[in-house]
């Protein structure tokens, strides 16, 4: 039982980021966007999982695909 929780931890640590980072670029709840993906997983038979455990791949390494944004400077600090 106890291996089955440290499983079950990392995945509310990792995988949840996925959602949260949809729906602040969307602009909507975060929850909204994990019913999303449960419904949608049932609809398409597993298929969404693909397209999230990819994402959450791509957010974990996004720092390889240039997806920090440099601070620029605007007109009122020059």
């Amino acid at each position: 039982m106890r291996t089955i929780q440290k499983i079950a931890f990392f995945f509310e640590l990792k995988s949840y980021g996925v959602c949260s980072w949809i729906a602040r670029k969307i602009g909507i709840s975060s929850s909204k966007v994990r019913i999303g993906f449960i419904y949608a997983s049932f609809i398409a038979l597993g298929s969404p999982l693909l397209i999230y455990f990819a994402m959450a791949w791509i957010l974990e390494h996004k720092h390889f695909f240039g997806f920090t944004r440099i601070k620029r400077p605007t007109v009122w600090e020059l």
